[in-house]
């Protein structure tokens, strides 16, 4: 679950005032959950929190920590400062919520929930998740997961997917389905590593009843 992320796409308006704190709560998803501390499962403090203005450098920062070859997965060039300034420049959260986790006032952590306003597909969101090298296997991933999991089905949103680079991915992969996501298709080819051979990509799905069963048991 520690490389689940990719690009954000443009969004058509910022959600941020000049602080960098959110304009408003009261758009598609309920975030008054926020910021929210939780421990690892070594005992780490964490804050989750949705990305605002004001994180900028932080975020930076992040993903230049993060291995070349998990940035290499990326749609964007997440360590060019433009890419981040127009993240957010056109912050959205009604198209994609981007939650950082802080610990020790680094960002170590990044999911995001991507929700097409097409009406046709606005039941379903696209989770895409990245952590830290040196908070992997603590448990992040499956928290952050679990946080944009838990807004994603107070708001309405009844299926949620997941994807990732086979062989390359395969913790995240497993991490997904240890929560109840499953395997529901398979696009061969669609990925090329660092040497430029191909890999498959991976697509994961979880009906939001499931996951509520899940977390309840």
């Amino acid at each position: 679950m520690d490389s689940l992320a990719a690009d954000r796409r443009p969004r058509k308006r910022n959600t941020a005032n000049v602080q960098g704190e959110p304009m408003s709560k009261q758009h598609i998803y309920k975030l008054t959950a926020f910021p929210k501390d939780i421990s690892l499962r070594d005992g780490t403090k964490i804050t989750f929190r949705p990305m605002v203005a004001a994180d900028e450098q932080e975020l930076i920062a992040f993903f230049k920590r993060v291995p070349a070859e998990d940035r290499y997965y990326l749609k964007e060039d997440v360590t060019s400062p433009s890419v981040i300034k127009k993240w957010i420049q056109e912050l959205d959260y009604d198209r994609a919520l981007p939650i950082l986790a802080w610990a020790g006032g680094r960002v170590v952590g990044d999911g995001t929930l991507h929700r097409t306003r097409a009406s046709a597909r606005r039941h379903v969101a696209e989770i895409r998740i990245i952590v830290d090298a040196i908070y992997r296997q603590k448990g992040l991933g499956t928290l952050l997961l679990h946080e944009l999991a838990g807004v994603a089905n107070a708001n309405g949103i009844e299926r949620v997917k997941i994807e990732a680079v086979a062989e390359k991915e395969d913790q995240a992969i497993k991490a997904a389905e240890y929560v109840g996501f499953v395997r529901v298709g398979l696009l061969p080819g669609h990925a090329k590593d660092m040497d430029g051979r191909l890999r498959d990509v991976v697509i994961l799905e979880m009906p939001m009843g499931k996951w509520f069963e899940w977390w309840q048991f």
